[in-house]
């Protein structure tokens, strides 16, 4: 038997407007392409220096956050740049003033920078509160005849007291 084609017309939209639903998946990876831009751009604020146990650092009350600069770790048996050991300790020679390995480390480092600005390259020196005046001397003094002019030293914020 022949349907119309009125009746035919009703079976279309009915099987058009009762089928299953599908997912618009769409709108869902807009939502978490914003979400991961808004993520990106908040996280980058903060900055945290890698800090081990060997190296306690001093207590201040500066509120200059941490720039991400190359740092220069002083542990209580070598000098570490990067996370990387460069000069042991135990095996430092007292008569320089500068220490050479020290200084190929940071002018492989400067080498990879792509311009260096006239107030020299930044650089962190994580050293504990019992490090020498003379080892930090001797490093900061290296650190500027590489081209680190701007020496920043580490420190852990002071806590502050509760109010109350």
């Amino acid at each position: 038997m022949k349907t119309s084609r009125r009746a035919r017309r009703r079976q279309r939209h009915y099987t058009r407007m009762h089928r299953a639903g599908g997912l618009n998946l769409v709108s869902l990876m807009d939502i978490f392409t914003i979400l991961v831009f808004f993520l990106m751009v908040n996280s980058s604020e903060v900055k945290v220096l890698q800090n081990n146990r060997d190296v306690p650092l001093p207590v201040s009350s500066a509120r200059t956050p941490a720039a991400d600069t190359l740092t220069i770790q002083v542990t209580e048996r070598s000098i570490l740049v990067q996370g990387r050991e460069v000069v042991r300790l135990d095996r430092l020679s007292h008569d320089w003033k500068s220490l050479p390995a020290l200084a190929r480390e940071l002018a492989h480092q400067r080498k990879r920078q792509s311009v260096v600005p006239d107030t020299g390259l930044k650089v962190t020196i994580l050293a504990g509160a019992s490090t020498s005046y003379q080892l930090l001397h001797r490093i900061m003094e290296t650190s500027v005849n590489e081209e680190y002019r701007q020496v920043r030293l580490a420190v852990e914020a002071k806590p502050e007291a509760s109010r109350g």
